[in-house]
């Protein structure tokens, strides 16, 4: 489920499937809908996500890329062991920014968004 933390944020709380797969694509078709710089940064939060499949990693990486289009960020944090197993064997560690909680993703995202404005 996603809660819209800010003008230019959002979070979403996953859950294992079929949530995940509903989630992720539902993030994704909103980030389409809305013009480019209304798309919002990201933070999912994984923390009740057992496990994640190659169509996940697909919608990620889709995910990504329209928010990268829009010069925005995902933020993936509260990682499990066996959703962190995945990622490495995958190379996607190196592909996404992580976080250990919520609260550090969005202060990351902050902070970015400061050092953005001052150039």
């Amino acid at each position: 489920m996603a809660t819209q933390w800010s003008d230019s944020i959002v979070v979403s709380e996953l859950e294992d499937e079929p949530a995940l797969s509903e989630e992720l694509s539902s993030l994704f078709d909103r980030s389409s809908k809305v013009p480019t710089d209304k798309v919002p940064n990201i933070v999912l939060n994984f923390s009740r996500v057992s496990y994640i499949s190659s169509s996940n990693l697909a919608q990620l990486l889709r995910l990504r890329k329209r928010l990268t289009e829009a010069s925005r960020q995902i933020r993936i944090c509260c990682v499990t062991d066996e959703v962190w197993s995945v990622l490495l064997v995958t190379g996607l560690d190196k592909v996404f920014r992580f976080s250990p909680d919520v609260m550090t993703a969005l202060a990351g995202l902050q902070i970015d968004s400061e050092r953005a404005a001052k150039g």
